[in-house]
C-alpha cells in the first residue's frame, strides 16, 4: 500500500452569527497556500466575494438545494461555490458530445468515459503547473503516479479522485464488485459458508420458496441484473473473478506467462452463463433484467424485494442504503453483504483489492471556459484541507458529529438518521463527491477521513441484523465477508485504465467497441434462451464475437501490458 502523508463549528456559525474561522476576523478577498495543508485558516469571504463555478458529472446524482448550509460554509471559507449538475437520460459519451456541440462548457467536468472526447477537442486546462503550485493536489499521487495521467501531448488534464488513501488504511467497506446477498437471507439459513455460485443460487432459491413475499405481500425477486449502457459490467465481467483473477476490467493478466487472456472465451465464462441460463429458466432471475434502466434497477433494490445481485458497491449502496434506513428496511435485514464467489470450492479469489487502485482513464478536469483556472485549482487544493474535508464528509461539529475526550469523532443515532435523510442531504450536506478527497486516516492521526471507515462509527451505525451477520462470520467489515487473498499486484494493474481510454483510431479500439456492442446484444439472449437452446445460442454468440476481431484488441492490450511491466506505468 502506498503511504500518503478541527473544525469546531456551532449552529450559530452556520446561521451567520459568527465567521467560519472565528469571530472578529476581517474577511479577505482571497486565500493563499499557507503551509502543507494549503488553506489560510483565518480567511473568510463575504457573499459578494464568492465565485460561483459550475460542474458537470457524467454519472446520475442528486442536486443539492441552493443555499445548502455546508456548501455555504465551504464557500465562506474558500471563496468558491460549485453548482453541480448530473447525467440524466444519456450515456456519458452522448452527454459530453452534447456539451461540446453546444459550446457551453462548465468550469469543472468529470466526463467519465468521455474524457478523451474532451481531450481531443482541446477544451481541458493542463494541470502541470498547478500540481507543483498546490501541495494538497500534488500529495494525491506520487510523481510516478502523476506521470501515468500524462497524455500524448505531454500534459496532464485530469485526476481521478477516488481510492486515494492518506496515512494508514481504515477500510471497512468493499467498494468493488461482488455477488451481494441480503443479510436476512444468510440469517435464515443459519449463516452458512457460501463459496460457489451454485451454493449462492441454491440459497436464494430456498429462501424465496420459503419466503415468497415481503411483509406487505409484494413478491420478492431472488436475483436481478443490470445490462444498461456501460453498467452491463454487472452481467458480463464476473468470469474474471470467478476464475480467481482481480478486476483488470477488460482482460485477465496471466502473471505466470505475462500474457493477456480474453475472459469472454474462457471455460469459466460459458459455465457462468450456463448457470445464469439455468436460473433464469427456473424463475430465479428477474424477467425484466434485460430491459430495465438504471433508475428502475435502483428503485427495485430500494424496495428490499431483491435478495441478490452482482454489482459494484458504489453503483447502488450510496442511494439504496439511505433509503433502507428511512424505510426501516435495514431493521429487517435487507442490507446487502458481499460474497467472493468462485465456480469451484477451495479456489482462491481476488474480488477485493487491498490498497489503492489507480484508474488514470478518467477524473475531474478544469475546462478552458473557466475564467480563472488558477482560482479553480486553488479551490481543488482547499477542498483537501482537513478542516474543509471534515465539513464535507463528517459535517458540522455539534450538529452532525461529536468529539469525545480522546478526540475521536462519533455520531448519535439521531445524527446518523438525519445524515441519511434525503431532505437533510439536499439542504445541509455537501460532499462534492466528484472532487478531490481522501480515504484513510485524518491528519490528526486518529480519525478516519470519512465516517464509513471509522470502525467504531461503522459498527455503531449498522442495523442489528447486519451486526449479527458480521459477528456470525467473525468479520470486522465488508472486506472480511469477501475473504479475498491478499497479493501484490503489478504496475500494470488495472488494465481497464487503458481500455477505457481506447478510441476507434486503432484496430484494437475498433474491435473493443464492436465487442461491447456484441456482448450487449447477445448476453441477455444467452441468459434468456430456453434450456434446450443454450448451447446453440452460446455458439451463435461466440461466432458473432469472433467476427469482432477480438485478437486485435488483445494484441494492443498485450503491448500495453508489456509497456507497463517495463516502465512501472
Amino acid at each position: 500500500m502506498k503511504f500518503k502523508r478541527v473544525l469546531a463549528l456551532s449552529m450559530a456559525c452556520m446561521l451567520g452569527i459568527a465567521t467560519l474561522a472565528g469571530c472578529g476576523k476581517t474577511p479577505t478577498g482571497g486565500t493563499t497556500s499557507d503551509g502543507p495543508m494549503g488553506l489560510d485558516t483565518g480567511a473568510t469571504f463575504e457573499e459578494d466575494q464568492i465565485i460561483d463555478y459550475t460542474m458537470f458529472i457524467a454519472m446520475p446524482g442528486s442536486e443539492i438545494n441552493d443555499g445548502n448550509e455546508i456548501q455555504q460554509l465551504i464557500a465562506e471559507k474558500t471563496g468558491v461555490r460549485v453548482k453541480e449538475t448530473w447525467l440524466t437520460g444519456q450515456t456519458a459519451a452522448e452527454a459530453v458530445g452534447s456539451i461540446l456541440a453546444s459550446g457551453e462548457l462548465p468550469d469543472f467536468i468529470d466526463g467519465g468515459d468521455g474524457m478523451m472526447q474532451l481531450y481531443d477537442a482541446g477544451v481541458l486546462v493542463p494541470w502541470d503547473d498547478y500540481i507543483e503550485k498546490y501541495p494538497n493536489i500534488k500529495e494525491l499521487y506520487s510523481d510516478v503516479e502523476w506521470e501515468s495521467f500524462r497524455q500524448d501531448d505531454g500534459h496532464i488534464y485530469w485526476a481521478n479522485i477516488f481510492t486515494n488513501t492518506y496515512g494508514e488504511s481504515q477500510a471497512t467497506s468493499h467498494n468493488d464488485e461482488a455477488f451481494w446477498i441480503q443479510c436476512r437471507v444468510l440469517e435464515w439459513d443459519g449463516y452458512p459458508e457460501i463459496k460457489t455460485l451454485d451454493q449462492y443460487f441454491d440459497l436464494l432459491t430456498r429462501y424465496a420458496e420459503a419466503n415468497p413475499t415481503m411483509e406487505d405481500g409484494t413478491p420478492v425477486i431472488p436475483y436481478t441484473m443490470l445490462c444498461e449502457d456501460w453498467r452491463y459490467f454487472c452481467i458480463e465481467n464476473a468470469p474474471e473473478f470467478l476464475a480467481g483473477y482481480p478486476n483488470d476490467g477488460s482482460v485477465i493478466v496471466d502473471v505466470d506467462n505475462m500474457k493477456i487472456v480474453d475472459y469472454n472465451t474462457i471455460p469459466e465464462a460459458k459455465e457462468y452463463f450456463s448457470i445464469l441460463n439455468r436460473e433464469y429458466n427456473n424463475g430465479i432471475i428477474d424477467k425484466e433484467f434485460g430491459t430495465q434502466t438504471y433508475d428502475e434497477y435502483i428503485a427495485k433494490l430500494s424496495t428490499g424485494r431483491v435478495l441478490g445481485m452482482c454489482d459494484q458497491w458504489w453503483d447502488f449502496a450510496y442511494t439504496v442504503n439511505d433509503i433502507f434506513i428511512q424505510q426501516n428496511l435495514d431493521d429487517i435485514g435487507c442490507n446487502y453483504v458481499p460474497l467472493g464467489l468462485t465456480l469451484e470450492e477451495g479456489k482462491e479469489q481476488m474480488w477485493h483489492i487491498y490498497g489503492d487502485t489507480l484508474n488514470n482513464s478518467s477524473g475531474v478536469g478544469v475546462t478552458t471556459s473557466c475564467a480563472d483556472p488558477d482560482r479553480a485549482f486553488q479551490f481543488l487544493n482547499d477542498l483537501l484541507d482537513q478542516e474543509i474535508h471534515d465539513l464535507r464528509f463528517w459535517g458540522v461539529e455539534g450538529v452532525d458529529y461529536l468529539v469525545d475526550e480522546n478526540g475521536m469523532y462519533y455520531k448519535t443515532p439521531e445524527m446518523r438518521d438525519q445524515w441519511a435523510d434525503s431532505s437533510y442531504q439536499a439542504s445541509h450536506r455537501c460532499v462534492y463527491s466528484y472532487l478531490p478527497q481522501w480515504l484513510g486516516t485524518s491528519r490528526d492521526g486518529k480519525n478516519a477521513m470519512q465516517p464509513q471507515e471509522q470502525e467504531s462509527e461503522f459498527f455503531a451505525g449498522l442495523a442489528e441484523p447486519l451486526v449479527n451477520c458480521f459477528e456470525a462470520y467473525g468479520a470486522h467489515g465488508y472486506p472480511d465477508m469477501v475473504g479475498s487473498v491478499e497479493k501484490e499486484l503489478g504496475p500494470w494493474f488495472p488494465m481497464y485504465s487503458y481500455s477505457n481510454a481506447m478510441t476507434t483510431a486503432t484496430p484494437g479500439g475498433v474491435a473493443w467497441t464492436r465487442m461491447g456492442e456484441t456482448k450487449h446484444e447477445w448476453l441477455p439472449k444467452v441468459v434468456m434462451a430456453s434450456t434446450a437452446d443454450f448451447e446453440s445460442t452460446w455458439n451463435s454468440y461466440m461466432e458473432a464475437y469472433a467476427s469482432c476481431k477480438p485478437e486485435d484488441f488483445i494484441a494492443e492490450m498485450q503491448e500495453e501490458l508489456e509497456r507497463r511491466a517495463s516502465v512501472g506505468q
